[in-house]
């Protein structure tokens, strides 16, 4: 019976915990991680995604099934390619657009129950008319597949096969 009380106890007190940090979480939350230093374009590439499993770009070694996204073809000029990389991004749920300068675009996005925050990016490359793309998650080992999903989402709004 007191093993019962107690255990009945302990979930009130996580379930109560929850719901003060959903309630409370506006911004940074104990899901949120702290953003990564090394994100942003360094000699035309954006991070690698190195080991992580939680992560994929489309300038990982394209042998590496896990990590690797194909890069998004797009005609035009780098202000339009991140334009269409920017409403993409806005026309999806949880996004916030932290950065956008140049050929750089950094997007935030947050998952609804919990607040984990995956990081977005976007360079574009003129000579291959490409937008190369980055998404990691913060925390975690894995993400089942939710950068990949997310990546696809977003090239399916960039290519205009879904209205952004």
């Amino acid at each position: 019976m007191l093993r019962r009380a107690l255990v009945a106890m302990l979930f009130v007190v996580i379930g109560a915990g929850i719901a003060l940090h959903l309630a409370t979480s506006k911004g940074a939350t104990l899901f949120s991680g702290k953003r990564p230093d090394n994100l942003g374009v360094k000699e035309g590439r954006l991070a690698s995604c190195g080991r992580r499993l939680n992560c994929v770009s489309s300038q990982a070694d394209p042998g590496d099934a896990q990590r690797y996204v194909a890069p998004i073809p797009f005609k035009g000029s780098a202000v339009d390619a991140l334009a269409a990389a920017r409403r993409a991004v806005e026309s999806l749920q949880r996004a916030t657009v932290v950065r956008h300068e140049g050929n750089y675009l950094h997007a935030e996005f947050r998952s609804r129950l919990m607040g984990y925050v995956d990081d977005v990016e976007f360079t574009y490359d003129d000579k291959a008319g490409v937008l190369h793309l980055r998404s990691a998650s913060r925390l975690g080992r894995r993400d089942f597949e939710v950068n990949r999903k997310r990546v696809e989402a977003l090239r399916a709004r960039i290519e205009g096969r879904v209205r952004a």
